[in-house]
């Protein structure tokens, strides 16, 4: 799939606001995962839970309802829908007339695993409901360790356990993922939790693997299915968690979380965000 050619990303566009399903625009999750070697049976589970900032609809009366909604689109889906094309449809809900919300979540839910071909939930919330707290924040941060950094694409040979390291069970995080749209080349920045019990990763070379995709050119969910399998295949961890905290772009951030064993979905937000 020429991704130039068949989406709206990196066009002139313009902004419908009326409702219309067929500006949605499904990417097929095959092509980014066979370089992966991920046929078959997945070795995680894992939802792309992406927060909607910037949606509002009508009611009878005409006057406007606005809400923010929490879209989890589970990683067994066929399809990733491309982000600008779900801003276009959420756009189109501006002067479309709902007589009550959950006909919102209804039409959403109904058009949104209808792209993706797998299972997708809508949830509408308001800005204060989401979590301020999250086991995922009680987590070590290794920016300030003091390393050189000379990779800017992606070097797995950078993940390494600690000689005669002990078995542990840790959470590490880094704000430091960049990462570039495959279209565009914008620049996606995230910070990115690891949580892992196995032999314990040098934090030294985890860091300098996360600098290392600086310059990676993949969608959000693809780049932590990446670092999933990186770390899988070279430092071996019995049980494994990548979640990846994207910053917002149009209204929209996308929070990729991929897992061999049960962790918390918490839908979180970071001062980035």
């Amino acid at each position: 799939m020429d991704l130039h050619e068949s989406t709206t990303l990196g066009k002139t566009t313009s902004y419908p606001e009326k409702y219309d399903a067929g500006l949605l625009t499904p990417i097929p999750r095959q092509a980014s995962r066979n370089p992966l070697g991920l046929t078959g049976t997945l070795p995680f589970n894992g939802v792309d839970i992406w927060n909607a900032f910037e949606l509002s609809w009508l009611l009878p009366s005409g006057k406007p309802e606005v809400a923010m909604a929490e879209i989890r689109v589970d990683c067994s889906s066929e399809n990733i829908i491309e982000s600008k094309s779900l801003k276009l449809y959420l756009n189109s809900f501006n002067q479309t007339i709902f007589t009550r919300s959950q006909a919102v979540v209804d039409r959403m839910e109904k058009d949104l695993v209808a792209a993706a071909k797998g299972n997708v939930t809508v949830k509408l919330v308001s800005a204060s409901e989401l979590a301020a707290r999250s086991p995922w924040l009680d987590s070590a941060c290794i920016d300030g360790l003091d390393v050189e950094c000379k990779d800017y694409s992606p070097t797995p040979e950078l993940l390494v356990t600690e000689k005669n390291a002990p078995v542990v069970s840790e959470t590490l995080c880094s704000h430091l993922l960049k990462s570039n749209c495959p279209v565009t080349g914008q620049p996606d920045w995230a910070t990115v939790y690891i949580r892992y019990t196995g032999r314990k990763i040098s934090q030294e070379g985890l860091l300098r693997y996360i600098v290392s995709l600086r310059g990676h050119q993949d969608f959000h969910e693809n780049c932590v299915e990446s670092m999933f399998m990186d770390l899988k295949r070279q430092c071996r961890p019995g049980e494994l968690a990548v979640y990846a905290r994207y910053t917002r772009r149009g209204g929209l951030d996308i929070n990729p979380l991929r897992s061999n064993f049960p962790v918390p979905e918490d839908n979180f937000k970071l001062p980035r965000q």
